[in-house]
């Protein structure tokens, strides 16, 4: 009888490498599907794709953590080496590497809030890149005839703004874009309106405003888009954004900065009553100004009236007077003398004119030139002569090479299908279409044969 076999031992199950990390990470996803970790970022990674890749440390242990694309674009804050921050995630593992990660959906700074971090993250970068320093601020218009406005159509802060302009000077006129002032889009909506101005619209000075709010709903007037469309507007900005305590990145980028919207209305133009007591003013110190220099300048000419030099003036003037028809006599006896010589010197050279003989002399220039119009023709012939034969030669020598003359002669020209002279049969295969060039006409022809220059 065959004696049964004993087995005391336990039931081996054997994994493979793919199995273990997927039971692994299942047992993190039940146990861990959602957690909080306080840590420091370091080794912070930002891939082209979007996503971030860090690291989560303490004094005595690291976690790998990963904050993919969809999530990352949500931060209010930009994530950097040496930063403590809370992070909220599930754990799993990363089956290619055999490491488990955190895979991070919130991230939000310790002791910090994000939308504070932020703020000074992109504060600190505009600073650096000059976009707060006072050089580049553009001075307002003493009295601008269009006033821009970005802000929400259906707020009270339109109606505060024209209601203080039109208390201080009803011929402004107004321009209003309207935008979103919080919420998402909002920062790209008053950024559009700030190009607009900027770029198309009549407006002297524009006006960025919003009412007062939390820094949550201020949040849109602090995104980097607004600030730079601001530091590049050609007309001068003015941000009025929620009361006298709230500060924003456009506050410091704008041109000016009003602790309210109605305090931006108040700065951007004066008073019309303020405007023409001063012209009003300024008319009358003008005045006083004009009064006091002609009365000077009346006393000074009266002193000068009186003075010695004025009074010896005109026996001066009779003695200039004196000495001035004194030389124009002298020039008039001048003028005669050099006249009587001119007139002199005409009649002894009209006299010597009448003695010469011009019929004798045109005489000779004629038989000169005679001579000369003979001697340039005997020459002129002698050299057609000499390029004529020249001609004939060398039209002699060029029908000889020409290449009618070699194929008169029986020899042709053979083309291959591409125009290309052949000059060696190796060129054409059999079967390939020529065509050959006769003395008068064409001839298209196919190959059949071809032969060496040895076999012929």
């Amino acid at each position: 009888m065959t004696q049964p076999s004993l087995n005391f031992g336990p039931t081996r199950k054997i994994y493979s490498v793919a199995e273990l990390t997927l039971e692994i990470r299942n047992l993190f996803e039940r146990q861990f599907p959602d957690v909080w970790v306080s840590g420091e970022v370091s080794n912070l990674r930002s891939a082209g794709s979007g996503h971030l890749y860090f690291t989560l440390k303490d004094a005595s242990a690291q976690l790998r953590a990963v904050c993919f694309r969809n999530q990352a674009r949500y931060l209010k804050f930009k994530p950097q080496d040496g930063l403590a921050v809370i992070a909220r995630g599930r754990l799993s593992v990363y089956e290619a590497r055999g490491e488990y990660q955190l895979y991070v959906e919130f991230l939000e700074p310790a002791g910090l809030g994000a939308l504070q971090l932020a703020f000074e993250q992109l504060k600190q970068k505009l600073a650096a890149e000059g976009l707060f320093e006072m050089a580049r601020k553009k001075p307002l218009p003493m009295l601008p005839h269009t006033i821009g406005v970005v802000t929400s159509p259906t707020g009270a802060v339109i109606r505060d703004i024209l209601r203080v302009l039109r208390r201080r000077f009803r011929n402004i006129n107004v321009l209003l874009y309207p935008a979103k002032v919080q919420g998402e889009g909002a920062a790209q909506e008053i950024a559009e309106g700030i190009e607009y101005f900027s770029r198309r619209a009549p407006a002297e000075v524009l006006i960025v405003a919003r009412g007062g709010g939390s820094l949550e709903d201020l949040w849109a007037f602090n995104e980097e888009v607004v600030a730079r469309a601001i530091a590049a507007s050609r007309i001068p900005v003015i941000s009025a954004v929620g009361h006298e305590t709230d500060f924003t990145i456009a506050d410091f980028v704008a041109d000016l900065r009003a602790p309210t919207p109605s305090a931006a209305a108040e700065l951007v133009v004066r008073r019309k009553q303020d405007l023409a007591t001063e012209i009003r003013d300024h008319a009358r110190h003008m005045a006083q100004m004009i009064r006091l220099r002609i009365s000077e300048a009346r006393q000074a000419l009266t002193e000068l009236a009186m003075h010695q030099v004025f009074q010896a003036l005109a026996t001066r003037i009779a003695e200039r007077a004196q000495r001035v028809d004194d030389c124009a006599t002298a020039l008039e006896r001048l003028m005669r003398a050099r006249l009587h010589t001119a007139r002199q010197a005409w009649l002894h050279a009209s006299a010597g004119v009448v003695r010469y003989d011009f019929s004798r002399h045109l005489r000779l220039k004629r038989a000169a030139l005679d001579d000369r119009e003979q001697k340039f023709r005997n020459e002129f012939r002698r050299f057609l002569t000499e390029r004529r034969n020249r001609l004939a030669q060398l039209e002699s020598v060029l029908k000889e090479r020409s290449p009618r003359t070699i194929l008169d002669r029986g020899y042709s020209i053979t083309h291959d299908a591409d125009g290309r002279v052949v000059r060696d049969a190796e060129q054409v295969a059999v079967g390939a279409d020529v065509s050959v060039r006769l003395a008068r006409g064409e001839l298209g022809a196919t190959v059949k044969e071809r032969r060496r220059d040895e076999e012929i």
